[in-house]
């Protein structure tokens, strides 16, 4: 009984997973403290943000999707700032941004946060990029705002339902990842990121390391349970027929996250738009093999200047 107590213990010890001191990752992952900012429309909102290249360019919104941060963009991100102003966000509870103070991580109040960020930094019109939930999020500005948005390029985006999500109704969150507020061991975390990429060894530990860390700031997994229980998905067609923007789809074939079949469906919503399909990665073009995706984002990039 004793042994047994001890070995209960110590597993318990092992799994427990605290919030990181807010001060230590700044120091660790924030280029500098005015990088993030409080927005003025809508005070107590603080988001991270990184606003790099030439202020007179033609300036590009990235969204980053569930559980990542605006450094899953860095590499696409210096390329870009070569020409463009590329403005990196991360979401509220994600990242280094603080949890929403409303509590509410619906789409329509992202969308409400990056309007007020965009006139307060005076960008009246930007490329917006989004990934995965990101991506659900920029084709949805893009139809009810398409004043602000020149361009829109869709990787592997959300919206279309899938098993365990149906139209209208918020999803069912599994007790196991309610109780990831207190426990997420550094494995479990790994297997859990190893399926969005096709090539095993793109998953470093350093790799790993930014996503553990950044996953415990305080209120960050909090945050993220909020916002996938009030993802409330709807037929997403009727609003991408909506959709003027020029619009790119890039997709890895391998993606097994959402998978690659549901280009089909955006090309049949956006008939207009186009398809770079990427053989050989997953879910996260940007970080698995940066340079193929790219490619075919700045093809658009210059097509439309």
């Amino acid at each position: 009984m004793i042994l047994l107590a001890l070995a209960l213990f110590g597993l318990a010890a092992w799994a427990w997973t605290p919030d990181l001191p807010q001060a230590d990752l700044d120091a660790k992952y924030m280029r500098q403290p005015s990088d993030r900012v409080e927005l003025r429309a809508v005070p107590g909102v603080h988001l991270h943000l990184r606003d790099t290249g030439p202020r007179s360019a033609p300036a590009l919104l990235m969204i980053h999707g569930f559980g990542a941060s605006l450094h899953s963009w860095e590499p696409w991100a210096a390329a870009l700032s070569e020409t463009y102003r590329v403005i990196r966000i991360d979401l509220p509870g994600s990242g280094l941004s603080p949890p929403d103070p409303s509590g509410v991580y619906t789409d329509a109040r992202t969308e409400q946060l990056l309007l007020a960020l965009l006139d307060q930094l005076e960008v009246p019109h930007v490329t917006l990029i989004g990934h995965s939930i990101g991506g659900r999020i920029a084709w949805g500005m893009a139809a009810r705002h398409p004043e602000r948005i020149t361009r829109l390029v869709l990787i592997a985006p959300d919206g279309f339902a899938s098993p365990g999500f149906d139209y209208g109704q918020a999803p069912e969150v599994p007790a196991s990842l309610k109780l990831m507020t207190h426990v997420l061991p550094r494995p479990l975390l790994r297997m859990s990121l190893a399926p969005a990429y096709a090539d095993p060894e793109v998953l470093s530990d350093r790799l790993t390391e930014r996503y553990f860390e950044l996953m415990r700031a305080p209120g960050a997994r909090q945050a993220l349970l909020a916002r996938m229980q009030q993802t409330v998905l709807s037929d997403p067609r009727p609003q991408l027929q909506r959709i003027k923007a020029p619009t790119l789809l890039i997709w890895g074939e391998q993606d097994a996250m959402i998978p690659f079949s549901n280009a089909a469906d955006y090309l049949t919503a956006l008939p207009s738009a186009r398809l770079a399909a990427l053989p050989g990665i997953g879910h996260l073009p940007q970080e698995e093999q940066p340079a193929r995706g790219l490619a075919a984002l700045q093809a658009l990039l210059r097509e439309s200047q």
